[in-house]
């Protein structure tokens, strides 16, 4: 286990995670969401985007975060582990709520500059939204991407946890 993605919902943690993880086994941490978002929410052009993720997982150990399809085939190819955060809907809501609240308020500091608010949460690119219309889908994808008969990365360990209690419990036990 040295190249590892987390994968999972908007909210199920995986940047929590994936920096826990890397933290535990000293190894570097990936987040794509900073690879893709240039200031003022620009988001960079595929082949940026696909360079900058070669760049960052070219090493022989990392632990990368995200779930993009434009760079899919980069990151999974690379992996030896996938970690899914394969958590409720509920819970994936309440924590994106939680959290924009937390940004919001404090103006914390994301990747280049960029800040959360309100507004834009509840308007035109909304990770509320998003994650509502998209989550039943995303599971049907990642269950038949990693445990169907026609696996697309047949070389990874697939690690699905169906909670925080049960992701955190295999962490801890690392």
């Amino acid at each position: 286990m040295r190249r590892i993605s987390v994968v999972g919902s908007s909210g199920s943690g995986k940047t929590t995670f994936a920096r826990q993880l890397a933290t535990k086994l000293h190894l570097p941490h990936v987040e794509l969401d900073s690879l893709f978002w240039d200031a003022d929410w620009t988001q960079v052009d595929n082949d940026t985007f696909r360079a900058r993720v070669g760049d960052a997982t070219a090493g022989d150990a990392w632990v990368a975060d995200g779930n993009y399809a434009r760079a899919r085939d980069i990151v999974l190819a690379r992996a030896d582990t996938v970690v899914w955060l394969d958590l409720p809907l509920g819970t994936c809501l309440g924590r994106i709520l939680k959290r924009t609240a937390r940004r919001a308020r404090t103006r914390e500091e994301l990747w280049s500059g960029n800040r959360e608010s309100w507004r834009r949460h509840f308007t035109g690119n909304s990770l509320v939204w998003w994650l509502v219309t998209s989550y039943r889908r995303k599971r049907r994808e990642y269950e038949a991407r990693f445990f169907g008969p026609q696996r697309e990365f047949p070389h990874l360990d697939v690690r699905r946890f169906g909670s925080a209690a049960e992701a955190q419990a295999w962490l801890d036990a690392l």
